[in-house]
């Protein structure tokens, strides 16, 4: 039974929201924890400074007014009257709050404090009212359309619904660690009162979800040792030599371990399951490409999965001109793909006419048949889950698996979460790139910063421009808009100026992108949309602004983008903060490194860029915090699996089965 159906304010249309969220059914919506929580306790108002955190009690004082800006942007303003002053407060984007806030009602206001203004810039209003008490209040993710409030009133209802809360710790584990029952857990996680409470909840739900991780890493390594039995392949290796050699470029000695690797796992009788870490542009796709050669020369199909519209086409080209002297046949499928032209690849693939298929998760689609799927390759793999990864998997019963990452992981960490894999890393860069040199400049430099920018620009090399990360109530479409507006001032009368953000459509985002990598954009400015899937070998400074918000690992990866090529290429940090940390970045292009850094920095969370469905996107646990109960989680999943313990759990059973097509 759908439960979402049941609850009142859920349609058709909240439905699309909640599925921005990541909400498809109850259980979604129960675990969609809060991200933090706040303790709201009236502000002393006299002894508040510029920028300091307010929390107060008023009534309002005057009918609010709102301004629109283009696109779906709103300020709201209006009068608050509290014990101590008359003063204005303006949110964003709540003008659906209008009519609630009736002349004389009390509210809360919580925002940041302009001093000098006199105004309150608020990230929310509460309409209870919290006087002098201390409250706890959780607070959620959410999207455009659905209010906090919303959120909290869809969940508490899915809770009372009574739907089944399937407990995912056995009883005698539950006991051990004397955890507390999970619907409690939930409910506290939700509606806390007592900070010890919630340490309480959030323990018993993190070792649940990571016992619950651990033990499918070992029921997916169990089965894997009776199904190792791999599809018997010849390996061709004076046709492999001859492939290497015709290569435009000459690979490098990690390059060439990485693919004797490969050809020692085709060459077993074992399915190959294979990480393959490498920085950016270390040259991962030509070490895949060749396992696609040996597969083709093998008479097998091959399928290379990857998270971005814009990267499955980039590697769709790059494939084709490898393979041009080879009578290979290479098709792309992507959502955009026209319905005719996509009944013709579903055909082709089922009949075996087509022997590698690029695309994105268009490809695991039910409709999606293989008649010899032999090798599987998923690029950025961090961003696909287990069931995304398992689903193409399954669609060739012996297919040999390889993921890819540019986002290299630190051992300890690789060896706990990817215990099934065996995993190789080229460190190496190609012999024709030269090493990007990184700037570290406060915002008061910004002439120099310009100046640097017209150099590039007069050698007619490109620019990459990124745009801060959001603000609790500003736009990401802001922040671009203003850059955008800045750069034109500066460089518009003799340069072409690009903007690119996620509320594009996907079609003018394509175009946009297609328009700067022919040439015909100068300076793109841009959010972290193009931190994954671009490669443009003109361009050869990438200037980020408020570098403070963003992880090593995320700065590393923008970095990326640049350097594409034998021209000498630049990354220009811009902050006025934390620049201790941001030093790293100055002395080492090292991703490995970087990522050891950064993990021990900021933890798991960053080190996968904004939250994405991934294996290592768990919904309340944190790798790097959490690590001892992750080592115990582990330790119980293996003594679990040992001690054969799974049919006496028919419901653990069947949630660590049903993650995975296995037969």
């Amino acid at each position: 039974m759908d439960y979402l159906n049941l609850i009142k304010g859920i349609g058709p249309k909240t439905k699309t929201y909640l599925e921005k969220l990541g909400i498809y059914n109850v259980n979604d919506l129960i675990t969609h924890y809060p991200f933090r929580y706040e303790v709201l306790k009236r502000s002393d108002f006299f002894n508040l400074n510029q920028g300091d955190k307010i929390i107060i009690d008023g009534l309002v004082d005057s009918v609010p007014s709102i301004f629109r800006f283009k696109g779906k942007m709103n300020k709201m303003s209006f009068r608050l009257r509290t014990k101590e002053a008359i003063i204005n407060v303006i949110i964003f984007n709540r003008a659906f709050l209008k009519n609630h806030l009736t002349i004389n009602k009390e509210i809360t206001v919580i925002g940041k404090w302009d001093l000098l203004k006199n105004t309150v810039v608020a990230s929310d209003i509460i309409f209870e009212g919290i006087g002098d008490s201390v409250k706890i209040e959780s607070v959620y993710h959410t999207t455009s359309g659905l209010s906090k409030k919303q959120l909290l009133r869809f969940i508490d209802d899915a809770l009372k619904l009574n739907p089944k809360i399937i407990d995912y710790i056995p009883a005698p584990i539950a006991l051990k660690y004397n955890f507390i029952e999970k619907r409690e857990a939930l409910n506290i996680i939700h509606h806390p009162t007592k900070a010890e409470d919630v340490k309480k909840a959030m323990l018993r739900l993190k070792y649940e979800e990571l016992f619950m991780f651990m033990l499918k890493v070992k029921f997916l390594k169990s089965k894997k040792k009776n199904l190792n039995q791999g599809y018997s392949k010849e390996i061709d290796m004076e046709k492999i030599n001859s492939f290497i050699e015709n290569l435009p470029f000459k690979l490098t000695q990690d390059q060439l371990t990485a693919i004797d690797e490969i050809i020692e796992d085709l060459s077993s009788k074992k399915v190959m399951n294979r990480l393959l870490q490498g920085d950016v542009g270390s040259g991962k796709t030509v070490v895949a490409v060749i396992a696609m050669y040996i597969m083709y020369l093998n008479h097998y199909q091959s399928a290379l999965m990857v998270p971005t519209e814009i990267l499955a086409k980039q590697h769709y080209a790059n494939i084709k001109k490898l393979f041009k002297d080879i009578d290979i046949n290479v098709e792309l499928l992507i959502s955009a793909t026209p319905k005719k032209e996509k009944e013709k690849i579903y055909e082709e693939l089922e009949q075996g006419r087509i022997d590698l298929i690029v695309g994105t998760h268009a490809i695991i689609q039910d409709n999606v048949s293989f008649s010899n799927l032999g090798l599987v390759v998923t690029d950025e793999q961090h961003r696909f889950g287990v069931n995304q990864r398992g689903n193409l998997r399954s669609k060739g019963k012996q297919a040999d698996i390889l993921y890819m990452s540019a986002t290299p992981i630190p051992r300890t960490y690789a060896l706990t979460i990817y215990g099934d894999m065996d995993i190789t890393n080229i460190k190496t860069m190609p012999m024709n790139r030269k090493e990007i040199i990184t700037y570290l400049k406060h915002p008061n430099e910004i002439k120099d910063v310009l100046t640097m920018i017209k150099s590039e620009l007069d050698m007619h090399h490109q620019i990459y421009v990124v745009a801060p990360l959001i603000e609790e109530g500003e736009s990401d479409l802001e922040n671009v808009n203003k850059l955008t507006r800045q750069f034109e001032l500066a460089f518009g009368k003799k340069y072409k100026i690009g903007m690119l953000h996620g509320k594009m459509p996907s079609v003018e985002k394509t175009k946009i992108m297609n328009e700067y990598a022919s040439g015909n954009i100068d300076i793109l400015i841009s959010t972290t949309v193009i931190e994954v899937g671009v490669d443009v070998k003109n361009a050869t400074m990438m200037v980020i602004f408020d570098a403070q918000k963003f992880g090593l690992s995320t700065l590393h990866q923008l970095r990326g983008r640049v350097g594409r090529s034998d021209l000498q290429s630049y990354c220009i940090l811009i902050s006025d903060k934390d620049t201790a940390r941001l030093k790293i970045m100055t002395e080492t292009t090292d991703g490995f490194e970087i990522s050891e850094e950064d993990f021990k920095l900021r933890g798991q969370g960053d080190l996968f860029g904004v939250r994405q469905s991934g294996d290592m996107t768990f919904k309340i646990a944190d790798l790097k915090k959490d690590y001892k109960i992750l080592m115990q989680a582990k330790k119980d999943a293996e003594t679990f699996m040992e001690h054969n313990m799974m049919d006496d759990f028919p419901e653990i059973k069947k949630e660590v089965e049903g993650s995975f097509d296995l037969d």
